[in-house]
């Protein structure tokens, strides 16, 4: 009942407070959560999961990472490993029963060649499951956009010209969102002539493409919207559309199976947030049993005598 207890609290604050107010030491109260762990993955049965999610998590700065496998359908972490390699996410397909193999519909992911590989090696079918996250595409997009942005920005203040000053935020934000006062003053932006607003029509016409439901139109939108990229004479977006257009068969898998990393970032948000209560941790073995305990969706508790 005590160990109950603990798991419970642990649930809610950090390990100090709760070693704090039970009387116990630091690493009392790990083993506890050690154990919850240990038990859960022990517990869990193999499910089939039809919907993947591979995502990343730094551990701490200077490009150290985490390899996270999640389920898309009922958002957990299933799977945690050190690092962001092939071999990182080799390990998970290798715990699969060859049904749970059959079972996974399709996989979002970045486009980070060493998942994409891996994927490619173990899963059946690899090339018409993967999808490649519609969130990151916008993000690259909106990376190029402001690029744009910060060029013709340092240009016309240079000539005495202040429009672009202040605005980068707002060429990251949906319109829609906007308070009326915002949203008048950057249509203003968006209707002129600036290289900027160009970049930004680029931007929201490709993220057009993921409201189709139908491949064929799809594609005639997509060459459409390539051809315009590729003409812009905006480097960042010609350079955006180009590694769109080596990735494209697997941007396009999502008309099939309309899934995107969204559950993953939830995840990640959970994440960071036993990162702070935790004011870090001392090993890479501490965060990944930190990450199974909050976010793995594990029975913890110990058997009721």
């Amino acid at each position: 009942m005590f160990e109950r207890l603990a798991i419970d609290w642990m649930r809610a604050a950090s390990q100090k407070a709760v070693a704090d107010q039970l009387h116990l030491s630091w690493d009392e109260v790990h083993a506890i959560q050690e154990r919850a762990v240990t038990r859960g993955l022990a517990r869990r049965e193999a499910e089939t999961i039809s919907h993947l999610g591979v995502d990343e998590k730094s551990f701490k700065k200077g490009h150290r990472y985490f390899t996270l496998v999640n389920d898309l359908d009922r958002p957990r972490v299933l799977y945690v490993a050190e690092d962001r390699t092939e071999a990182s996410l080799d390990g998970f397909w290798s715990g699969l029963t060859a049904t749970q193999m059959d079972g996974v519909k399709a996989i979002a992911m970045d486009m980070w060649d060493p998942y994409i590989q891996s994927t490619l090696n173990h899963l059946p079918e690899a090339h018409s499951k993967i999808v490649f996250d519609k969130f990151h595409i916008a993000k690259h997009l909106s990376a190029a956009v402001d690029l744009v942005r910060r060029r013709e920005n340092k240009q016309l203040r240079a000539a005495g010209d202040d429009r672009l000053t202040g605005t980068r935020y707002d060429w990251l934000k949906h319109p829609a969102k906007m308070d009326p006062a915002d949203r008048r003053e950057f249509a203003t932006l968006k209707d002129s002539a600036l290289k900027t607003a160009r970049a930004w029509a680029l931007k929201e016409s490709m993220m057009a493409f993921f409201a189709y439901f139908y491949e064929r139109p799809a594609r005639k939108h997509y060459r459409w919207w390539h051809n315009w990229a590729v003409r812009s004479r905006l480097r960042p977006m010609i350079d955006k559309a180009r590694m769109i257009q080596r990735r494209f068969e697997n941007i396009v898998t999502y008309l099939k199976h309309r899934i995107t990393n969204a559950a993953s970032e939830s995840i990640n948000s959970k994440i960071q947030w036993v990162k702070y209560t935790a004011r870090g941790f001392r090993n890479k073995t501490n965060f990944k049993t930190a990450i199974y305990f909050h976010c793995g969706g594990l029975d913890l508790m110990p058997a009721a005598h």
